[in-house]
Parts: structure tokens; sequence; C-alpha cells
């Protein structure tokens, strides 16, 4: 994977490994690095293994670095039978099982977070320490999917070129590029790896309610982590740290949604903090 201009972020065809699922879906995901630590990234909504380049490059020489391509995502099973959240969790808790015999450190990103934290409180034995980035609780209903379901299926099914795809997508150019970086080539152009309607119904089943009782269950030590110009309410982000006072958080200025794309030496420092602790 190419990471910006600056920053080229190697993912070698040798670290990447596939599991299969009980319903038929192929996961794929990246492990690299080695150390008594492991590391678990779970990327969001539309997002891949490959976006979290930067991050495995800065931490593989310290622990060892696990990032699946979650279902409908990416290498793994594009079109899945299964889309609901439960089925997310237990992708993670297996790549888990399949990569160490100790808990783990989970990171996860938007959507990734909303798995990150249900695995937490679901399989709490797998999961040593959490942080959520850009990351609530979910719920919301149908007029917190309508947005994002909006855009989703007015991507275009091929781009012509790289220009074409910075042109529809806009955003902070280092966001686009890796973006650009996830489409699939082909003689006709660029294409998602990605399917419309199964990314819709799974950001449905985030939305489908908030999960107050499993953040109140977590004992893994969790830091929270959002951008200046980030997505998550203010309001959900206090709400959070009242119920669990021990909470930490950190905030990165000069960001939006994808904090790790946007101010990636920032977000390193972050993650170092976090993973000394």
């Amino acid at each position: 994977m190419t990471c910006g201009v600056q920053n080229r972020c190697v993912i070698e065809p040798s670290w990447w490994h596939t599991l299969s699922r009980p319903d038929g879906t192929e996961i794929s995901y990246v492990a690299v690095g080695s150390g008594d630590q492991t590391v678990l990234l779970l990327h969001g909504l539309a997002g891949c293994a490959e976006e979290w380049g930067q991050t495995i490059d800065g931490l593989r020489g310290r622990c060892r670095v696990v990032a699946p391509d979650q279902r409908g995502h990416g290498r793994s099973t594009r079109i899945p039978s299964d889309v609901s959240s439960r089925s997310y969790v237990e992708d993670a808790a297996a790549v888990i099982r399949a990569v160490s015999d100790r808990p783990v450190t989970v990171i996860g990103h938007s959507m990734g977070g909303h798995t990150a934290l249900l695995l937490a409180a679901e399989h709490p034995q797998l999961v040593d320490r959490l942080m959520l980035v850009e990351s609530g609780v979910g719920g919301g209903g149908d007029a917190a999917t309508a947005p994002t379901a909006t855009r989703l299926r007015r991507w275009p099914t091929v781009f012509v070129d790289r220009e074409e795809f910075y042109e529809f997508f806009g955003g902070p150019p280092a966001v686009a590029r890796v973006w650009a970086d996830g489409l699939n080539v082909r003689v006709d152009g660029l294409h998602p790896r990605w399917d419309a309607a199964t990314l819709v119904s799974a950001l449905t089943h985030v939305h489908l309610m908030p999960r107050w009782r499993a953040w109140d269950s977590i004992t893994a030590p969790t830091t929270l982590v959002h951008a200046d110009a980030g997505t998550v309410a203010a309001t959900e982000i206090a709400e959070m740290v009242t119920r669990r006072p021990e909470v930490r958080t950190e905030q990165i200025v000069g960001a939006g949604h994808d904090v790790h794309l946007e101010q990636p030496e920032k977000w390193l420092e972050v993650v170092g903090r976090f993973l000394q602790d």
C-alpha cells in the first residue's frame, strides 16, 4: 500500500493470510512483526487493512500487528451472507484466536471501533486493552444511516483513472490517496472493492441501538481518540466518560474522521503512549 506522497508503506504479499468462517466467508488479514504484544487493527466502513499501512510500519518493530479486511471489505468475501454486528465481532475473535494464545490490544476506527467495543464486552478474555478511534456506542436508527447510505449509493461502479476518483471523492488529499490505493485496477478502470448494499446493511446494524450496556460492562483499560474536526458528538464522548470515569481520552488536532490518515505522526504518538501505559 502507498500511503501518501512522503510516506510509502508497502504491505508485502507474504504478510497476508486467510481465515475461513463457518458461514463460508473468507477473511483476509495482515499479520507482521514480533514481540510479546499483539495489536489488532480494525478499519471502518468501506475501509481495508491496507489503510493501516503507516500504523503497521510504525508498530511492527515493537510488536505483532494484525489487520483484517472485515467481511464485505478489501480482499475478504465481498458479499457475505451475514453482516450483523455479531458476525463482525466473531470474525475479530476468530482472527485473535488464530494469531495469539493470549489477550491482545484492540484498536478500532469508526465502525471498526463499534466492533471492537462489542468484542471487548462479549469476549473480555481476548482483549487486553481497547482503543476506540472516532467511534461511539452506535444507535441513531435510519436517520444516522441515511447520509452515508446515500453517499455509498452515489459511488460510480468504475472510475476512468485516479484523477476522476479524486474529483469525485474530495476531502483531504492524504485520505483520498489511500482510498484510491484501495480501488481494484481492471482493464476498464478503477472499481470499488465493496458492494454498496452490503455496506449499508452492515451500517444499519450499527445504528440499530446504542450499546450502552456493552460499554458499561467493559473491563479492559480503554482510551477514546477523537479529532477536533471529527464526527463523534462531544456529548456522546462525555457520556461515555461519565459512565466509565477511568477511561482516557486523546484529541488529535488538525484532523477529521480519518485521524490515522490525516495526522499520521500525531496518531502514532498517541498510539505509542497507549501501548506504553
